[in-house]
């Protein structure tokens, strides 16, 4: 008998499938929402019978965020502020669900040996002994494993130099660049390596390289700077598991990028914001070497259409993916506050109820 996790895997693979999976992530207060609508103690991932989970984050080998507290002392991040496992300082911002006030710890750096001697963390399986049977316990409840790991390379290492800065050695080739990237690319080469070990069915990886109606770099920009260190992290993942399904998440407008994310070997994009994209071009285009997660817009119907507007997008792009499937449909984002829960209800049962 198909479980979730087989009837998931057919719909990325192109191979058909038997049911729409539902996907969404809830801000906190419509966690709140939820729990008042629906009379449930269960997790909404669990409620809905979500077809994937992402597992526990891997544990870096030392996770002494006191050794980056100096990088950020004439910054102004207070007590109030945190530091993440790469160093990068956060503050809280009062109107926003999951964005913060940045701190990039080598915004000031301006030499070579400062990025070099840059204590980025590393990974490893002895830091980690549960994650095999954290898969193998999810597979074995019909549930994908999906090892996340967003943020990849760009962003991670704008976060760590601050983007003007980061552009900046770019553009004038300064040494800096290809050393903080190069770190990077290997830092998060070792993160790949892990889950694929562990038997993920899904790697999700992903860097925002599009605004709203642009891409943020140009294609040569990217294909010199970014593709080459892509495509070594996915191969060295693809090289320990054939199999391994590649998530690639980018907000915005990134079309001409598609081609190369396709060459070095993304399977699924997310989350093509149909604000930004026309979807049934995309698909037209794509559909035949991609498969896609999202679609159903967080910016337009998801907080401001109808409930019938919201069921008509869904059945209209399940239509457009086809009997051979291909689209895990969702919502582009995180579902924010004024998202009413009648058009998550909608989502949800247009999902339920769709016929091909």
């Amino acid at each position: 008998m198909d479980t979730p996790r087989d009837n998931l895997l057919r719909l990325l693979h192109r191979q058909g499938y038997d049911t729409v999976p539902l996907e969404f992530a809830l801000c906190p207060h419509l966690e709140e929402v939820y729990q008042a609508y629906e009379h449930s103690d269960l997790p909404y991932n669990e409620y809905f019978q979500m077809p994937w989970k992402r597992i526990a984050d891997l544990r870096p080998d030392n996770d002494d965020r006191t050794r980056f507290a100096h990088y950020h002392a004439a910054a102004g991040l207070d007590a109030a502020g945190e530091i993440d496992e790469w160093g990068v300082g956060h503050r809280a911002t009062p109107t926003s669900m999951h964005m913060t006030q940045m701190f990039c710890p080598l915004r000031d750096a301006d030499s070579e040996e400062e990025i070099q001697a840059y204590p980025l963390p590393t990974y490893s399986a002895a830091q980690n002994p549960g994650l095999s049977a954290e898969v193998e316990a999810l597979k074995q409840r019909g549930v994908s494993p999906v090892g996340n790991m967003q943020c990849t390379i760009w962003e991670t290492a704008w976060y760590i130099r601050g983007m003007e800065n980061l552009m900046m050695d770019i553009m004038s080739e300064d040494p800096m660049a290809e050393i903080l990237l190069d770190r990077v690319t290997e830092m998060s080469l070792s993160r790949a390596k892990l889950y694929a070990q562990a038997d993920v069915d899904i790697l999700f990886l992903g860097d925002d390289i599009g605004m709203q109606q642009t891409i943020m770099m140009s294609e040569e920009m990217y294909t010199t700077w970014i593709k080459p260190r892509l495509k070594k992290i996915i191969g060295a993942a693809k090289a320990v598991k054939p199999d391994l399904l590649v998530f690639y998440h980018s907000c915005g407008y990134i079309e001409p990028f598609i081609p190369h994310l396709i060459e070095v070997g993304v399977d699924v994009l997310n989350p093509i914001q149909p604000e930004c994209m026309d979807v049934e071009k995309i698909f037209r285009e794509y559909g035949d070497r991609l498969s896609f997660h999202g679609t159903i817009g967080t910016q337009s119907v998801m907080p401001f259409g109808t409930p019938e507007e919201v069921r008509a997008n869904v059945k209209r792009n399940l239509d457009l993916a086809g009997d051979k499937g291909g689209l895990f449909v969702a919502p582009t984002h995180l579902l924010e506050p004024e998202v009413p829960w009648e058009n998550i209800r909608a989502y949800v049962e247009a999902c339920q109820n769709y016929t091909r």
